[in-house]
């Protein structure tokens, strides 16, 4: 079956379900959008690694990625492989330059190692065709949400969030985040630093 690859467009909180995260792979050579509804542990491994932020401790992924090296395997790519009654199915495909192997895994874990190795992502028609939406129906769906979504207020103190702080103070903040593993912060306080360089 031929592989489609897909790169990550987006990691925002779902609308859908408390808690939970939408990860929207897109298609690299069309217009097709696929969302899977993933954790928030996930979601956090994930986005710290889009976003370059180094924990303090080793995460799951990172301890793969350790070990992985330490008895010189290599991941070639991931592949979404499969969806049955909406679950969707991934491989981790890794050489020792000798061996592959196919590893099973959640598409959310997969997606976190192959950021982590540098790993393409692939899936296939069937999944695109059964799970997949076009750009423009995907567009209309986040605008929508888009309307409906609230202000997320990082609280420092009572009565206080990152907008009204000095940068100076925004950096030591996001030490202090990163510091305490809490890395959803850490990612907002950066973004707000960001906007005001």
């Amino acid at each position: 079956m031929e592989k489609i690859k897909l790169e990550i467009l987006d990691l925002s909180p779902s609308q859908l379900q408390a808690g939970s995260f939408t990860l929207i792979l897109s298609e690299v050579n069309g217009d097709r959008r696929l969302p899977i509804i993933i954790g928030m542990f996930e979601a956090q491994a994930i986005a710290i690694e889009m976003e370059n932020i180094q924990p303090t401790r080793p995460l799951t992924h990172d301890l793969f990625k350790s070990f992985s090296k330490s008895f010189d395997f290599s991941i070639e790519e991931i592949q979404i492989s499969d969806i049955s009654e909406g679950v969707f199915y991934s491989k981790i495909i890794c050489t020792d330059g000798i061996r592959q192997k196919n590893i099973d895994a959640r598409p959310s874990d997969a997606v976190a190692i192959a950021l982590r190795f540098n790993a393409a992502i692939y899936t296939n028609e069937n999944v695109l065709k059964e799970a997949g939406i076009s750009a423009s129906d995907l567009g209309e769906q986040i605008e929508t949400e888009a309307e409906e979504e609230e202000t997320i207020v990082v609280p420092v103190k009572s009565g206080q969030d990152i907008l009204s702080l000095h940068v100076d103070d925004l950096k030591n903040l996001l030490e202090e985040a990163i510091k305490n593993e809490d890395y959803e912060k850490a990612a907002k306080i950066r973004d707000e630093i960001e906007k005001r360089n």
